[in-house]
């Protein structure tokens, strides 16, 4: 082949490749398994598959984001899940094909370095992609600027009067304060119409009424792992539709489309040097860490915190298993229990043990105080409680007489539960907590319970984590526990049991300069953003033990002679 002929071969190789990245981007979707499935492209209004050639790749398990209208798009879930790629590679399509503007934001972003705007110009290289100028706070098609970058706390006016953007793209959304989620929502909005509103169009037809031609769908696409159920961005888009993600990994309404993504989601993980890590950190992290790291899962754990989540999920329905069954067999007294609110913005909660069993629990987050506590009470009568305990610190002292007149002329016995009780006059202060094994002239001492807890918080805490860590011991390593020992949460019994297994592993323990164990209070906990546990508190005090009264039968000697 000639010069000549090369050279116009290499020319017309180049403009054809220049006619391809200048039209509409080609998607071709692909499954870890199988490959390239099938390429698709927007032809008008509307997603088509087509034989040519893919500008840019998703997974299959994204590919419902490629062609999403929904105003919220989610995409959650572990390390090495592709989610971050693919929101860039998706707002660079947009860009090219549309010169749609996508503004990049995160909670905090001290300097351009912090934003994803290395990504964005990374991707654009490796796709080359022409018509894109990239300059230091900004980035430009054709010579508009597509792409603005920002954190959100400190720009809270600007982002909520932004205007003539398609897209915001909120990265490490797990970080969003509550604030910021209220101000960011309702910012992005569609491009106003010139004229008439659409509702009066039909019924009237003015000289001059133009109608917009720029009417867009507008979407806002958050990329997170999840920090804990607790945390603003997953009470507002995951915990609501938590059951579907579980079951599905998705979830889609008029307003959402949520989807959970993995490491095993993504066909390219195998290619991007993680895999070792991976296994690294399966074999030497806590299940609850890895599944956090790499599963996408809540991290419901604080530093210090007194129970594991992986102890949890070992206590739920334990008593289920069939080798367990006997042994969780339930006896004595049923212990029905509240944790009345403390101010408007907390709830109550209830807990109902029977032996070894957590048979249900709940929480009320509307109503005044009297109106929860009848709620409870009610609860309690319906599961035919013989105990009923409240907490009676801060405003459940003047419960008192509610609590009596509720369960007057019935079988259920109430008390009033003091955390706050230390030393001496906190329950079981006197007797043995730790008793002296071994030798009696060691010149050791038994241990009392007030010479071991700093209170009754304290101290119930403590068993309900020893209870936990027990049936965990039991039902994964196979060891022998006492059946009095343990606990078994019954899932069907419990309303919200993500909300439950996060206020449960979200106790912290607090030093002590008596070295007597401790554990932080409520409005300690407030202190560090963590919400009122009062599901958790209702559990502890369900571990209340009442004294049992021996009733003693004289016998009538004189009758039996």
């Amino acid at each position: 082949m000639s010069r000549e002929a090369l050279e116009l071969k290499v020319a017309a190789k180049l403009e054809l490749e220049k006619r391809r990245l200048s039209s509409n981007t080609v998607w071709g979707i692909v499954c870890p398994d199988k490959g390239l499935l099938y390429s698709i492209e927007k032809s008008g209004s509307e997603w088509v598959k087509t034989d040519k050639k893919p500008h840019a790749y998703a997974a299959k398990k994204i590919e419902k984001a490629i062609t999403s209208n929904k105003r919220f798009v989610v995409l959650y879930g572990g390390r090495g899940s592709t989610k971050s790629v693919f929101a860039v590679d998706l707002s660079i399509a947009e860009a090219k094909d549309n010169n749609s503007r996508t503004y990049f934001l995160r909670e905090f972003q001290s300097s351009i370095k912090n934003s994803v705007h290395s990504l964005v110009k990374s991707q654009i290289d490796k796709h080359r992609y022409s018509g894109f100028d990239v300059i230091e706070n900004t980035i430009k098609h054709n010579g508009e600027s597509v792409f603005e970058f920002a954190g959100i706390a400190r720009n809270t006016s600007s982002v909520k009067s932004t205007h003539g953007f398609k897209r915001f793209s909120i990265e490490e959304a797990q970080f969003i304060s509550k604030a910021s989620l209220t101000a960011l929502t309702p910012s992005l909005r569609k491009d106003s119409e010139v004229g008439l509103p659409k509702r009066f169009r039909e019924n009237y037809s003015l000289v001059g009424d133009i109608e917009s031609s720029d009417l867009k769908d507008v979407s806002m696409l958050f990329i997170a792992n999840p920090m804990n159920s607790a945390d603003p961005f997953s009470k507002r888009f995951i915990e609501p539709y938590k059951k579907h993600l579980d079951k599905d990994g998705i979830y889609e309404d008029e307003l959402h489309l949520i989807i959970k993504i993995n490491y095993d989601d993504n066909p390219w993980f195998e290619d991007s040097g993680l895999e070792k890590e991976r296994k690294w950190d399966y074999d030497h992290r806590s299940r609850a860490e890895y599944d956090h790291i790499w599963l996408g899962e809540y991290n419901d754990s604080v530093e210090g915190s007194i129970i594991k989540p992986e102890w949890i999920d070992a206590c739920i329905d334990a008593h289920k298993i069939d080798r367990l069954k006997k042994t969780f067999e339930p006896h004595g007294a049923i212990i029905a229990s509240h944790d009345p609110f403390d101010d408007g913005n907390d709830a109550g909660g209830y807990a109902c043990r029977h032996g070894s069993i957590i048979k249900r629990i709940a929480s009320k987050d509307t109503g005044e105080i009297d109106e929860t506590c009848d709620w409870a009470t009610d609860l309690a009568h319906n599961d035919g409680a013989d105990w009923f305990v409240w907490d009676g610190d801060g405003m459940g002292t003047g419960l008192k007489r509610q609590v009596s007149d509720a369960f007057k002329g019935t079988k259920t016995k109430f008390h009033m539960f003091k955390g706050s009780l230390s030393g001496k006059a906190q329950d079981n202060a006197t007797k043995i907590y730790m008793p002296v094994h071994g030798d009696k002239d060691s010149g050791k001492k038994p241990v009392t319970y007030a010479e071991t807890f700093k209170n009754n918080r304290a101290q119930y805490y403590i068993d309900l984590a020893n209870r936990c860590y027990n049936t965990y011991r039991c039902v994964e390593k196979g060891e022998y526990v006492d059946p009095d020992e343990m606990i078994s949460f019954d899932s069907d019994g419990i309303e919200n049991l993500t909300e439950f297994k996060s206020q449960i592993c979200r106790i912290p323990r607090k030093p002590n300069p008596n070295g007597l164990k401790q554990i932080m209070s409520k409005q300690e906990m407030k202190g560090l953003e963590i919400e009122s546990p009062n599901e958790s508190d209702s559990v502890m005090m369900s571990l209340y033990m009442p004294v049992i009264e021996e009733e003693v039968t004289k016998l009538n000697f004189a009758s039996r002679y």
